[in-house]
Parts: structure tokens; sequence; C-alpha cells
């Protein structure tokens, strides 16, 4: 397999780079100054926590986490456990990390 040149590097580099900007700025700028329904707006205002959520989740659970012991797997979900619970009550993000952190923290002592 011949290895891939600079040239080549580079029109891949190009193309990526326009793909990227085509589809970040089009939409924005055909959807200037339009109201979207209110069903469409309302759906897209799941894709942040969505996505939130993907982090998390990806962080949290992994295919091999009981490998090391239960406990090893139980924790972080424990502490996530308290840290939604701090989000419902005080809707505080500076809380959430708080909590999530000394919660966490005190699980790995036991």
């Amino acid at each position: 397999m011949e290895a891939m040149g600079w040239g080549d590097f580079l029109v891949v580099l190009a193309c990526c780079a326009a793909t990227m900007l085509v589809c970040r700025t089009v939409p924005l700028f055909a959807l200037k100054g339009r109201q979207l329904p209110e069903g469409v707006e309302r759906a897209l205002g799941f894709i942040p926590p969505a996505a939130f959520a993907a982090l998390v989740a990806n962080d949290l659970l992994s295919p091999g986490m009981f490998d090391a012991g239960l406990w090893s797997a139980a924790a972080p979900l424990v502490a996530a456990g308290v840290v939604a619970l701090v989000a419902w009550r005080t809707k505080s993000l500076l809380w959430c990390a708080v909590s999530g952190v000394v919660a966490y923290a005190l699980l790995t002592l036991v």
C-alpha cells in the first residue's frame, strides 16, 4: 500500500473543510429571518440535552466496567445519581459539579 502524498492529503483536507463549512453555514443563511414551526423548534431544543447525555453515558457505561469489580463500576453511577438529584432540586450547574466531585471522592474512599 502506498502512503498518501502531501498533495492528496491537501485535497482531502480541502474537501473536508469545504463540506463542513457548507453543512454549517448553508442552513444558517437559508433559515435566517424565518420562523420555524413550533414542533420543529421544540424538537431542536432536545438536541443539547441529548448530546450531553450521550457524552455522560459514554463516560459512565463501558463494556468492561465490571472487570475491576462491582464497586468500581457502581461508584461513578452512584455519583451520577447524586448529581441528578442535586440537578433536579437546585437546577444549578455549579452545585451539580460540586456535588458530583464530592460524591465521587467520598465513594472512592469507601
